[in-house]
């Protein structure tokens, strides 16, 4: 089964952007990124840490699947 992986913000940002989601706006110590579809404009807020605890990288992984299909994710959330 795979484990988690232990990321900070500066991983999760670049893995956003490779699924062409862009930093919009920073209110305190979390970011907001967005893509627009043709049907709608998708929104994901991340912490800006360094070490992001794994429950909450956790529910990034699920907040993110919800518009990247699970399979694509996976490789860069889990370890194989």
């Amino acid at each position: 089964m795979p484990k988690l992986k232990s990321l900070g913000s500066k991983e999760i940002t670049k893995i956003l952007e490779s699924f062409g989601f862009e930093a919009i706006s920073q209110k305190g110590s979390h970011i907001k990124f967005a893509r627009q579809t043709s049907f709608q404009r998708q929104v994901l807020t991340i912490p800006n840490h360094k070490n992001i605890d794994k429950g909450t990288v956790k529910a990034i992984f699920n907040q993110a699947s919800r518009f990247i299909s699970s399979e694509a994710l996976e490789k860069h959330f889990y370890t194989k």
